[in-house]
């Protein structure tokens, strides 16, 4: 698009002044808050290009935010655990297999910039997001900012016109499949627009017990995010934001989550063995909206088994070769081992299960019910993203809220280190040996 190529808007510009400057001051717990508008208010095609570099808005305020942590040294404190050794060797790793998969500067020039984003993110939250309460003022703070993004999405949905083109980045006019709207709002495809939507649901859920005004915040963000999800018309989305319907109501089993796993481990299995086609042929079918293309997503995910030779060990070039239209990567996971063979995918796929370990043991470890439903909460919303990675390779904003995410889940397991103390201890980053 031509906007892409435009400066950054002066209204960005002045946005991104303003939000810097109260990174630096405000409270620690309110620090997050610019950072969380510029995810949902500003497309990510608005940066500043300094010595051919790109300086995306979410890269200036990681930069006004890790300024900060250091004046008022608040990195300390912080016990480096296994989810943070994981992500630190998994950008390693990347970074690695790609640059000798291309074997150019440019190529190590981009990776360095999606180390940025990745290790900037998640350890600006890790040193910001210290207890419970500072997870409930981040959720409430999403709560808040997903209000105007549902009713700018709504008239998106009227109008067919995106409000937020005004910064160039995302198109004037809403794309349209099989005669249904597309909306995206700032974001840059309608498909993580709507996982943006489906994967606060969880906690926006959990969080309706609080008391007072901020049960009502909740309530908003709740009908919200339901709303992004459904103005998006995407299938991916849909599934996820039942995913997270389904991830918390299995807050019932909570105790007996290993039987429940390696039933569904066994299903899949069986059905693999039952059926004519892969288990995963199933992707083709799974189809909510009309205009999905759940064809594609099978049609990649079997090319991806079958040419695990080519790719396995730094990645692939191009995917092109592998299908008609398959140079359109609609998967995160083999996004990933495509970007970085496989070790890389395995490093991801540790993170995420060490995360949702962390989250069983804070529900097991903690004593008070509203906060084992919020830590739960937090592995639904993880869940969801899961699902999404089926169906999108994440490329925009929705990568800061999946690091924000795992940042915080990470917090639980310093906080509950052990499988089940007698007693837990109140949710803060410690100098204990994880």
């Amino acid at each position: 698009m031509e906007n892409e190529l435009l400066p950054i808007h002066p209204l960005a510009l002045v946005f991104t002044i303003i939000a810097g400057v109260l990174m630096l001051f405000l409270p620690r717990r309110a620090a997050m808050v610019p950072l969380i508008f510029a995810i949902v208010f500003m497309p990510l095609q608005q940066r500043i290009v300094v010595a051919s570099l790109d300086f995306f808005i979410l890269r200036v305020l990681v930069l006004y935010g890790w300024a900060r942590v250091f004046m008022r040294a608040e990195y300390q404190g912080l016990t480096i655990n296994r989810i943070d050794k994981l992500m630190f060797l998994w950008v390693i790793s990347g970074t690695a297999a790609y640059t000798l998969l291309w074997r150019t500067e440019a190529a190590f020039v981009n990776r360095l910039g999606s180390s940025f984003d990745i290790i900037g993110i998640y350890f600006l939250t890790r040193f910001l997001v210290r207890d419970f309460e500072d997870i409930v003022w981040v959720a409430k703070s999403f709560a808040v900012v997903s209000i105007p993004v549902a009713t700018a999405m709504v008239i998106e949905k009227q109008s067919g016109r995106n409000l937020f083109s005004i910064f160039g980045g995302v198109p004037d006019f809403t794309f349209i499949r099989d005669g249904k709207l597309r909306c995206q709002g700032a974001f840059a495809h309608s498909i993580t627009a709507g996982t943006f939507g489906a994967s606060l649901l969880p906690v926006f859920v959990s969080l309706g017990w609080l008391k007072g005004h901020g049960k009502m915040i909740m309530l908003l963000g709740a009908i919200s995010a339901a709303i992004i999800t459904i103005s998006s018309s995407s299938s991916g989305p849909a599934a996820a934001f039942m995913a997270g319907i389904a991830g918390l109501l299995m807050w019932r089993w909570r105790a007996n989550m290993r039987p429940v796993r390696w039933g569904f481990a066994l299903m899949v299995l069986m059905l693999h063995i039952v059926m004519k086609a892969p288990v995963w042929a199933l992707l083709g079918r799974a189809r909510i909206f009309g205009a999905s293309t759940g064809y594609h997503r099978f049609n990649l995910f079997d090319q991806f088994v079958r040419r695990f030779d080519e790719w396995w060990l730094f990645g692939v070039k191009s995917t092109e070769d592998w299908g008609y239209y398959l140079f359109d990567v609609t998967n995160h996971f083999i996004r990933i081992a495509v970007d970085g063979g496989l070790l890389t995918l395995v490093l991801f796929i540790f993170i995420l299960a060490y995360a949702f370990q962390s989250v069983g043991r804070a529900v097991k470890a903690e004593d008070e019910t509203f906060k084992k439903r919020i830590y739960w909460a937090l592995g639904a919303s993880l869940f969801v993203h899961i699902v999404s990675f089926m169906g999108v390779s994440y490329f925009d904003q929705i990568k800061v809220v999946l690091y924000i995410l795992l940042a915080m889940i990470s917090a639980l397991r310093d906080a509950y280190p052990r499988e089940a103390p007698a007693r837990a201890p109140a949710l803060r980053l410690s100098g204990q040996t994880n």
